[in-house]
């Protein structure tokens, strides 16, 4: 996995620098967006996160996770969570709205809707104490322990939200009649408002959204665009959320803060215009 994530954040940084360095040489910029055109997009995601720390502070207990592993939570296809309105935030889903303020360059704003869940049933190494009754044993100072959903759930998957401003370099590579071939580059910045599943012990859950943390984006992408309207995109996003402040229970006082490496894989279908 750390090979893995390594080889991944050199390819992203090496494609988003050289594309903005490739932008700046150009005299003859192909146009694949103009200046006053309006976008909207809808679509899925599949989310992919690095190990993390998670640390748990409460009136009865401050202890660290250490390496935690967790994972997106997918749904199969089918046509009533994917397409009826009335549930099409079921999935991870995003969308996102953009405005081209000069050729070539949009600024957006959008909802990138992941999930993320603690993988249950594994060993990871624990620091700190634990002194509620029935738990005092849980946390052995430097060794291992074991998650089980009775002492831990824990998952953002209503979900982890992040909201984001990116600005985006479109370049135009073929254009064939009314089909247009445009490659995508951008960066963004945002809040995370997650809706925090976890259950703690034998606390309370929260259950509610919060404004926990914030969160920081690279981004390339590929899109077909078909008679200057209809869309078909898809992007390779790598992002960090900090969560300095996640609720674990309705009782004010516990919290819990975790740092997450992400990799997102993002396949959307929009319209663009212009007034």
């Amino acid at each position: 996995m750390h090979k893995y994530k390594k080889l991944v954040n050199s390819l992203l940084l090496f494609l988003l620098s050289s594309s903005l360095t490739w932008v700046y040489g150009q005299t003859d910029k192909k146009i694949a967006h103009k200046k006053g055109e309006f976008y909207a997009y809808w679509g899925w995601n599949r989310a992919y996160y690095g190990r993390s720390s998670v640390h748990f502070t409460g009136n009865d207990y401050n202890f660290t996770l250490h390496g935690v592993k967790g994972d997106d939570k997918p749904i199969g296809w089918n046509f009533n969570d994917f397409l009826n309105p009335g549930r099409i935030t079921i999935p991870q889903v995003n969308y996102r709205i953009g405005y081209f303020f000069k050729d070539n360059w949009a600024i957006s704003l959008g909802m990138d809707h992941m999930k993320y869940v603690v993988r249950p049933g594994q060993w990871v190494k624990a620091t700190g104490s634990i002194e509620r009754p029935g738990y005092e044993n849980q946390i052995v100072e430097g060794e291992s322990t074991y998650l089980t959903d009775e002492f831990l759930h824990l998952e953002h998957t209503d979900g982890l939200n992040y909201l984001n401003v990116e600005l985006e370099y479109y370049h135009n590579f073929i254009k064939a009649g009314f089909f247009k071939l445009n490659g995508i580059a951008g960066a963004g910045v945002g809040a995370v408002i997650p809706k925090t599943n976890a259950t703690l012990m034998d606390k309370d859950r929260h259950d509610k959204f919060h404004l926990a943390g914030y969160g920081v984006d690279a981004k390339v992408g590929a899109e077909l665009l078909f008679w200057k309207i209809f869309f078909l995109r898809t992007e390779l996003k790598e992002g960090f959320i900090g969560l300095p402040d996640i609720r674990t229970s309705s009782d004010k006082s516990d919290k819990a803060s975790q740092n997450i490496l992400y990799l997102q894989w993002n396949y959307t279908f929009g319209v663009s215009w212009h007034f």
